[in-house]
């Protein structure tokens, strides 16, 4: 298990608690490392300052108790934002019908980059329309996705306000 994984499982039920959902765990840096929490409430309410300040103080307690980071590092908490990163199954699902970006670990149908209009995910295989083909990427072969800001996700930020 990657050490990013085990932060996730540590912390995650504590988080939970607290009225949110961890988006991404990340760990980089080589000396001065950074321990990124990215998190956003479970109920559709927007990420404020004063909850980051609570998730931090939270997380920090708790890995200062199981302490699964060698050496010292700092910790970050922050909201996704709107070109949130896409990162669990279930984000592929649940923002189809907005554009997103996707890199893949190899080539599908002879790329590694899309660009295009989620359509949702069957099985493992995540569904996106690319320059109007619909391709199929496999879940396992993603390295990074995200989601890009257009004016139908600021529009609809707007009607959740």
């Amino acid at each position: 298990m990657h050490l990013e994984q085990r932060i996730e499982e540590i912390i995650e039920p504590a988080v939970q608690d607290l009225g949110f959902e961890v988006v991404r765990v990340q760990l980089s840096g080589n000396h001065n490392r950074r321990l990124q929490i990215m998190a956003e409430p479970i109920v559709g309410d927007n990420m404020t300052v004063d909850h980051c300040a609570t998730i931090s103080r939270t997380v920090s307690a708790i890995l200062d108790v199981d302490d699964p980071i060698v050496g010292t590092y700092t910790l970050e908490v922050s909201s996704p934002g709107l070109d949130r990163p896409l990162v669990k199954l279930r984000d592929f699902e649940r923002f189809a019908g907005f554009d997103a970006r996707i890199e893949t670990t190899e080539a599908v149908d002879g790329r590694k980059r899309f660009r295009g209009r989620l359509g949702g995910v069957e099985s493992e295989t995540i569904a996106i329309e690319v320059d109007g083909l619909d391709m199929f990427i496999p879940y396992p072969l993603v390295l990074r996705a995200k989601l890009l800001v257009t004016n139908d996700m600021l529009a609809a930020q707007d009607a959740v306000r």
